[in-house]
């Protein structure tokens, strides 16, 4: 079971591969609206999660996330919170541009609510 969401000017790239146990969320965030966008990807972790054992790793490059993708990245943590509480191996690794605070400063202030594993990983920045 997979799943793959191409990225637009205002929408990220999002891959979901079932095999590997992996979800990838790429890019800007700004839909108009991120809850239609980000439906499928949320269903998709409730039937993973739901198929119990499987480890469920969340990469994530974020550029910028308007306050509806804000609220609906929180809903997909609060899943993965669920999952982890009943002992479900998942965590995050949330990877930002080292010039980029604003994205960091996100990132931690997601990781402040969540107990499972979520690594924040500055990548060197481009020329």
């Amino acid at each position: 079971m997979n799943l793959e969401i191409a990225e637009t000017s205002s929408s990220p790239f999002i891959s979901a591969d079932g095999d590997a146990g992996r979800v990838v969320i790429r890019g800007d965030s700004y839909p108009e609206n991120s809850f239609e966008l980000f439906r499928p990807l949320i269903e998709w972790v409730e039937t993973y999660l739901a198929q119990a054992g499987r480890p469920l790793r969340f990469e994530i490059e974020l550029l910028y996330m308007n306050t509806s993708s804000v609220r609906v990245m929180m809903d997909i943590f609060d899943l993965l919170e669920s999952a982890f509480q009943q002992g479900t191996d998942v965590g995050v690794v949330w990877l930002f541009d080292a010039g980029n605070e604003r994205v960091a400063e996100l990132a931690e202030e997601f990781k402040e609510d969540c107990t499972f594993p979520f690594a924040i990983t500055a990548k060197a920045r481009t020329p």
